[in-house]
Formats: C-alpha cells, sequence, structure tokens
C-alpha cells in the first residue's frame, strides 16, 4: 500500500511532533507493515545525530502473547522494559495492523489484569516525549470500508500531508483551537443533547489543552478533565470504537454524581461491563474532547483518527491527564465518540459552542 511520503512523514514525526535534539534516544515501535516509515525514521534520527531505537515488531505477535501468556506475565512486566521507558527520551507508537480484530478473542479480565500490572512502565512513558501515530495498511483499509489507494489518500489528509507546509497547516488549527479554548476557560457547566443523549458536567477550574498534533498525529481537539463527581444523564455514542481489537458499538450510558450507573452496547456488551469493572476509577469519565479536524471527515474504526472528526465530541472513562487538574486514576482510559453532525449541541453555560457539528462560539 502507498502511504504518505516515509521522509516528510518522518520529518514531521522528529520535527514538529517530538523536536528531537543531538544525543536524544528515541524509541519506536510498529509492526514490520510500516517498514518505510520506520527506514526514514532511522534516517530522520540519524540525521538528528540522535540514537534510534527502532523495535520492529511481527505481524500476530500480540495474538501470540495474549495466547500464550501465563499468570507471572500477565500480572507483572518485564524489569528491562520499565529501565528503557525510564532512561530514554521520547516514544513514537506506530499502529500497522495486519488485523484490526486480532485480539477480539482475548478475554477482557486478561487484559485488565496486564493492563492494572503494567501502570509503572504506563506511567514513566507519559512522563516523557511521546507520540502516537498511524501507518495505513490493508487491514486498515479494510477496517474503514476504503480501498487502499483511497485510505492512503485520507490518511494524509488528516496528518496535513497532502499540502506543502505540514507544520504550518498544524499552526493554523493550533490557532483556531486557542480561540476555542479561550471561550471556554471561563466555562463551569457544559451540555451535550443529541438522540438518546442529554448529559451535563462541570469543568469549573479544569485547564484544557490544546492537542495540535505534538502527541496525537494526526490530532485536532480541545480536551480536559471533567469534575470527578460532576457527571448527570445519559450520553449514546453512535461512533464505534474499537479498543484492543474487540468492536464496541452503540454504547449507551447513565452517569449518576460521576459514576457510570448502567451501560449497554447493541456490540460487545460484555467487554464494556468487564472494562469499566477493571478499577475503581474506569467508571468515571477522566476527559471530554471537543474535535475540530475537518480533513478527518467519516469514522474508519480507528479511535486516534474517530475521535479527532471536526463535529464531534468524546468523553473518556477512567484516566485523567494531571494537566488538566483531573483526578481520576484508573489503568483505563477509553475515548467514546458521540457526532453532532447529524443533529447535536454542545453548550457552555447555556451558550452554544457547536450545532449539527457546526461551531458557533
Amino acid at each position: 500500500m502507498t502511504g504518505p511520503d516515509p521522509a516528510r512523514f518522518a520529518a514531521l514525526l522528529c520535527g514538529y511532533c517530538l523536536d528531537v535534539q543531538a544525543g536524544q534516544q528515541v524509541v519506536v515501535r510498529s509492526t514490520t507493515l510500516a517498514a518505510p516509515l520506520l527506514l526514514a525514521l532511522q534516517r530522520e534520527l540519524l540525521g538528528r545525530e540522535a540514537w534510534p531505537l527502532i523495535r520492529p515488531e511481527l505481524p500476530g505477535g500480540d495474538e501470540a502473547f495474549w495466547a500464550a501468556a501465563r499468570d507471572a506475565q500477565l500480572d507483572g512486566f518485564a524489569p528491562a522494559e520499565l529501565a528503557e521507558t525510564e532512561g530514554t527520551d521520547a516514544s513514537l507508537g506506530i499502529q500497522a495492523p495486519e488485523n484490526t480484530r486480532a485480539l477480539a478473542g482475548v478475554a477482557a479480565d486478561r487484559m485488565a489484569r496486564a493492563a492494572r500490572a503494567r501502570a509503572p512502565v504506563r506511567e514513566a512513558a507519559l512522563r516523557r516525549r511521546w507520540c502516537l501515530t498511524l501507518w495505513p495498511t490493508a487491514a486498515g483499509a479494510q477496517q474503514a470500508g476504503m480501498g487502499s489507494a483511497e485510505f492512503a489518500a485520507f490518511v494524509r489528509r488528516a496528518l496535513f500531508l497532502d499540502g506543502d507546509d505540514a507544520p504550518a497547516a498544524w499552526a493554523e488549527l493550533r490557532g483556531f483551537q486557542a480561540r476555542l479554548i479561550e471561550r471556554l476557560a471561563g466555562a463551569r457547566e457544559l451540555r451535550i443533547e443529541a438522540e438518546g443523549t442529554d448529559l451535563t458536567l462541570s469543568v469549573e477550574g479544569r485547564t484544557w489543552v490544546n492537542s495540535d498534533g505534538k502527541r496525537n498525529m494526526p490530532s485536532g481537539e480541545v480536551f480536559t478533565g471533567p469534575n470527578e463527581h460532576s457527571a448527570e444523564g445519559r450520553v449514546r455514542f453512535d461512533v464505534p470504537s474499537s479498543p484492543r481489537g474487540v468492536e464496541v458499538a452503540g454504547i449507551e450510558l447513565e452517569l449518576r454524581e460521576g459514576r457510570v450507573v448502567s451501560a449497554r452496547a447493541d456490540r460487545g456488551e460484555g467487554y464494556l461491563k468487564a472494562t469499566l469493572a477493571t478499577d475503581d476509577g474506569a467508571s468515571r469519565l477522566g476527559e471530554i474532547g471537543i474535535g475540530t479536524n475537518f480533513g478527518i471527515d467519516r469514522a474508519v474504526g480507528a479511535i486516534l483518527f474517530d475521535e479527532k472528526i471536526g463535529g464531534t465530541v468524546h468523553l473518556a472513562v477512567g484516566r485523567s491527564y494531571p494537566e488538566t487538574g483531573g483526578t481520576n486514576a484508573s489503568a483505563v482510559h477509553w475515548d467514546m465518540i458521540c457526532d453532532l453532525r447529524g443533529g447535536g449541541r454542545l453548550s457552555a453555560d447555556g451558550e452554544t459552542i457547536q450545532q449539527d457539528g457546526d461551531f458557533r462560539f
């Protein structure tokens, strides 16, 4: 599959996203299906006099791990992995799946055990510079319902690599998001209204983050952590999501005093309920985000892209980002997306911010 130009993509990731400097150690992880980008990243990092630590993964490796892992490997982690995480300067993760449903048969409780055990590695990774991105594969195109060439072009548009100056395009979006944050900074209460949805939550005193492609590429959202005990009402997420390859669609949650008290789904309900029971924080909201990337005009089954769709709102159950002022702790962080483009409203203290997918602030 022909993806974005690997050299331009690597320059964007190492320069704009990670700002790699001479002497720094950068860990890069993906499957071998992203080989063109991995090789370009190696060249780019060496050209910056940095140390590339390329960690290619075999297609099917994750599936094999979950099939063979014993209790000690679910309830712990390799000490060398934590040492590498703490001893390097930045990390880059590249989604490049051979099979987007490879882990659909893995029991949710096994995944939850491993997530809890790996908390020290995860927290150490979040304390350094990191970025997550995607390389188009045939499996990704099939999940998106597109041909290979169409999906590759879609990814280029989402990354702003279809133009002459991607960093300038990201700077322009950053400016728009800064104006949106300026409007939201003094807001006390947000309300989301759509079919099957009427939810209020407090963001008073919380900090909004301008997500402009430095940590997620592509990005295009502003987000914060709602007050942990404030969410009241019902919400239906009409964009399916596939965490860990498990398709979950038609999620409906009821929240009282910030906690999920009722949960159902048209598909994947067992996985949903098991995930919400992972730990005490998994049933509370850790994030509310507003999508602003109109280069992403449809859901493709990859949360990294779908949560950024211009005209959508997403809520994450589980872990808060500390920079927002959120305090919810959990091994889970699962973004669920509510599409307002077909008839929905987001308001702040009664004033419309977004109506039917269009910004009105």
